[in-house]
């Protein structure tokens, strides 16, 4: 079986894999990799969702590994001369192909390589912490994300807040009744939006996203209830952030902390362009994998969009570059 990243690319991203419904493009890659002669197995997550783990020469002593998960809505492949389009096409499924071409050339040259597909990154990283117990002592991880073919020299955090304002349920006309949670709430966003954020020259600004707000009941009834979800990009600790966020909103809402991952700064390559990540990635989560680096194909201002797509050369130079990174790293 030959192994063109082109048309892999399109045949995953035509298999809908958004997060939590991933087991089928799961049994496709075990299918694609025992052909080509991996040891293949499926890693249990939860359900029929398995992570994908394939090996060869032995256990590994560099392990490529991305996504299979989507955001939604599916989006069907469809290319031109330049560019393959559709859900994944640059995150990550584009850089499954790309992984796996590049495995094949290693391979052949009796590299012990590993290749290590995980579920869930998209929502929570459940499929990075479930293949974390079951490392088996590889030297170093190349993670795949859209980074221009650029290497990351460091990756920005996350920090999830839930913030909830009660109030008490009233008629409209008498509003002296009641208090509005909306109201509330409203001031303790307007009060996070105008508080300083950390900045580290290296890495740029902590950026704030107010990504979910509902409460209410009805226009003429004062609102008893209102929440809001927030989402902080991380460039340090979080230590005094915390207390600013829970000072600022005191007296209006609750601060609750759902979820952190921490900012990460990471290993360059001699020669390769480097770049810092904005985003978050499944590295945290897979520290007993080896010494991480973060590279891959496709640019991360068009994941997530209606019109993602990723370039058919940055693709085929992928492939070179991740031989490439990978024999320094080995050699090193």
């Amino acid at each position: 079986m030959s192994m063109d990243p082109l048309r892999l690319t399109r045949e995953l991203i035509d298999i809908e894999s958004i997060t939590g419904n991933e087991a089928q493009v799961g049994d496709y890659l075990y299918s694609v990799l025992a052909k080509l002669g991996y040891r293949a197995e499926k890693m249990s997550v939860e359900g029929a969702r398995n992570n994908i783990y394939a090996t060869a020469n032995g256990t590994p002593d560099l392990v490529f590994s991305t996504h299979m998960d989507t955001v939604p809505p599916f989006i069907p492949s469809s290319e031109d001369g330049e560019k393959i389009y559709g859900r994944g096409s640059c995150d990550a499924k584009g850089i499954i192909a790309a992984q796996i071409a590049a495995a094949e050339r290693l391979r052949s040259d009796n590299f012990p390589i590993g290749l290590l597909f995980v579920v869930g990154e998209e929502r929570d990283s459940q499929g990075a912490k479930e293949a974390n117990k079951h490392a088996e002592g590889s030297r170093f991880l190349i993670n795949g994300e859209p980074t221009e073919n650029k290497i990351g020299r460091a990756s920005k955090g996350t920090l999830r807040v839930q913030l909830a304002a009660r109030g008490r349920m009233a008629h409209s006309a008498y509003p002296h009744l009641g208090e509005s949670a909306i109201e509330k709430l409203v001031e303790a966003l307007h009060r996070l939006l105008k508080m300083p954020l950390p900045d580290n020259p290296e890495i740029g600004p902590t950026t704030l996203n107010i990504g979910l707000i509902e409460g209410g009941r009805a226009p003429n009834v004062i609102p008893d209830f209102a929440q809001a979800e927030l989402l902080y990009r991380l460039v340090g600790p979080t230590e005094e952030l915390r207390k600013d966020i829970q000072s600022a909103v005191k007296g209006l809402a609750v601060a609750e902390f759902a979820l952190e991952i921490p900012y990460l700064k990471l290993r360059t390559v001699d020669g390769v362009p480097e770049m810092i990540a904005a985003f978050t990635t499944d590295i945290p989560a897979l520290n007993n994998w080896g010494e991480p680096v973060l590279l891959g194909p496709g640019s991360i201002q068009v994941a997530h969009t209606d019109g993602e797509f990723i370039s058919k050369r940055e693709l085929k130079d992928a492939v070179d570059l991740y031989v490439s990174v990978a024999s320094k790293l080995l050699a090193s």
